[in-house]
């Protein structure tokens, strides 16, 4: 599934904290997709995924980027 296609995304929108924050969500939401399919021995979808994703580790995910940022920023 594709969110955004890259190709039509300004370069200097692609250099933003917004949009890079945007593709790592995105690509722990593709990692949670992979490993539940795995788990279920089938493609669950993206947008199972997606909610399972939120209502289960987004939250946590987002502390754990956010304090990440904030180390890269001290340095």
């Amino acid at each position: 599934m594709t969110l955004i296609d890259s190709q039509n995304v300004p370069q200097s929108f692609m250099k933003t904290r917004l949009y890079q924050a945007f593709c790592a969500e995105k690509t722990e939401i593709l990692r949670h997709k992979w490993i539940e399919s795995q788990k279920a021995g089938r493609d669950i979808g993206f947008d199972a995924a997606l909610i399972d994703w939120i209502v289960h580790h987004r939250a946590a995910w987002r502390r754990t980027y956010i304090a990440m940022l904030e180390v890269e920023n001290k340095a």
